[in-house]
């Protein structure tokens, strides 16, 4: 099947990384990192890669959504390289790929390929310091450090809304400013999280001081994301 659109395949492949990183069962800092590669970098790089020519490689000739989901597999694949003292294996991840990527059959070498094509395309530039979830998680710690009310608010809430951001390409802007949406989705799940009879903490001025970003910055981020996450299916 070859790709028509870019629009068009952008959410298969986005749900095809959150059930490939549930069935390999990675932490979430390798499935965000994941995510910060493939969507918010290969993902938006690829067609300009592609027009300037600056490889020969099949398997983007033509790109097709089963090459999309190998990338998926191999943006997972070096976030476990740089997070899990033990990677992911060639092997477990060919096992997903026969079970899950019906089209098209690849092989370890082709695996090995495709990792070095895809870090091509992303210019070796593989840091996750300045990722959304490491941001997010570290503000989450501090929060509770600070405020019991910070123990109430609920971090599996934090991702389920990344995720749901990541799926709407409208929103996926948001992650270009990733301190100002960190401190955001924190927000957005403490009001969302938190007993209304506990919102005593000043929890916009904190953000605003702990993240270091502007006010106007994180409320209008908020709305937005709020706007998305309670709108209808």
């Amino acid at each position: 099947m070859v790709v028509s659109s870019w629009h068009e395949q952008r959410l298969n492949t986005v749900e095809f990384l959150i059930k490939s990183a549930q069935h390999l069962q990675v932490s979430p800092i390798v499935k965000y990192s994941a995510f910060s590669f493939f969507a918010d970098r290969f993902f938006s790089s690829l067609p300009t890669f592609i027009q300037r020519g600056s490889s020969s490689s099949w398997l983007l000739k033509p790109v097709t959504e089963s090459t999309l989901q190998l990338f998926v597999l191999i943006s997972l694949w070096i976030s476990t390289k740089i997070h899990d003292l033990k990677p992911l294996s060639v092997a477990s991840l060919k096992a997903l790929a026969d079970k899950s990527i019906k089209e098209q059959h690849f092989t370890n070498r082709n695996f090995l390929e495709a990792e070095v094509l895809f870090m091509q395309v992303l210019n070796f530039e593989i840091g996750t310091t300045n990722i959304v979830f490491s941001i997010l998680e570290e503000l989450w710690i501090q929060i509770k450090g600070v405020a019991k009310v910070g123990e109430l608010i609920n971090f599996e809430a934090c991702m389920e809304i990344m995720d749901l951001l990541y799926e709407k390409e409208k929103t996926t802007f948001l992650y270009r400013s990733p301190r100002s949406l960190a401190a955001s989705i924190l927000v957005v799940s403490y009001v969302m999280t938190v007993p209304k009879q506990r919102w005593e903490f000043p929890v916009l001025a904190w953000v605003n001081f702990a993240a270091s970003c502007k006010e106007e910055d994180i409320i209008k981020m908020v709305t937005e994301i709020l706007n998305h996450v309670l709108e209808p299916s």
